[in-house]
């Protein structure tokens, strides 16, 4: 889109300058009338992008620094994962998924297909409600409810099947119990048939969750000792990936800091 285009060239040209620029010389810069650069720049500011000085001189603003932060986070997770994935003998035939958490949906940045086919195609880039998730439950468990409450809204929850919990008192509930346990479950909630289990990743800023870990199985045939192994093995590879990221130990397995607060969740594997 060319407004998108204009707006990106007018990035590039105030993250280039070590100094803040005026209208008059990004007009120059880019080749733009004056007005065109001043009604992006309006835009830019009010979004956070963009920065206006007392003197009328245009500069980058905080948002891109949160863009930054997040692409580095992303891609440091991204690193930790492919590097611990593979290495866990109970999750070896399964599929395994790593999410992040993007407003009320979660968004999958990579997936390890496992040997058995699903009722759902896990894909980089693809979105689900973070209500009907084990990784996105277990993400939002690790934020304060009024943040969950801001995030999904107070109305009906959107459902995938008839399994899906459908209103907002409910949710809370299972995430106050994964708060505790350390680990979220969907019990065929994005797909009947289908049972995950999902462990958060804390970055080293914590104790909010900067992704989660999933697993996904075929329900029929589960065993308590299967499921018991399974669970395990998710909250080790989450603890892992978290460690990976300069996160405390006692930060992403330790014992919960309150269902209300919000805190970090669980309790070692072990216990």
């Amino acid at each position: 889109m060319p407004a998108v285009e204009r707006a990106s060239r007018l990035l590039d040209a105030l993250s280039a300058s070590r100094q803040p620029l005026s209208l008059a010389d990004l007009s120059r810069a880019l080749s733009m009338p004056r007005s065109s650069v001043h009604g992006l720049l309006a835009t830019l500011v009010t979004l956070g992008l963009a920065r206006r000085n007392e003197d009328a001189e245009f500069s980058l603003g905080p948002k891109a620094l949160q863009w930054a932060d997040a692409y580095t986070a992303q891609s440091d997770v991204l690193r930790a994962f492919g590097a611990r994935v593979d290495r866990s003998v109970e999750l070896g035939t399964e599929t395994v998924m790593l999410a992040t958490l993007d407003g009320a949906d979660v968004v999958y940045l990579a997936c390890r297909q496992g040997s058995r086919p699903l009722a759902v195609n896990f894909r980089v880039g693809g979105r689900f409600p973070a209500a009907c998730t084990s990784s996105g439950k277990a993400m939002l468990a690790t934020l304060p409810d009024t943040e969950v409450s801001q995030r999904l809204g107070a109305g009906t929850l959107p459902r995938l099947t008839r399994y899906g919990v459908a209103g907002l008192p409910a949710l809370l509930r299972q995430l106050d119990t994964a708060r505790r346990q350390g680990w979220a479950v969907d019990d065929e909630e994005t797909a009947e048939g289908m049972q995950c289990f999902g462990a958060p990743v804390i970055g080293a800023r914590g104790p909010s969750a900067v992704a989660a870990v999933a697993v996904s199985v075929i329900k029929a045939g589960l065993t308590p000792r299967r499921r018991t192994e399974l669970v395990d093995a998710i909250r080790l590879l989450a603890r892992d990936v978290s460690v990976e990221l300069g996160a405390p130990v006692g930060a992403t397995m330790g014992a919960p800091i309150g269902a209300s607060a919000g805190g970090a969740i669980g309790a070692s594997a072990g216990d």
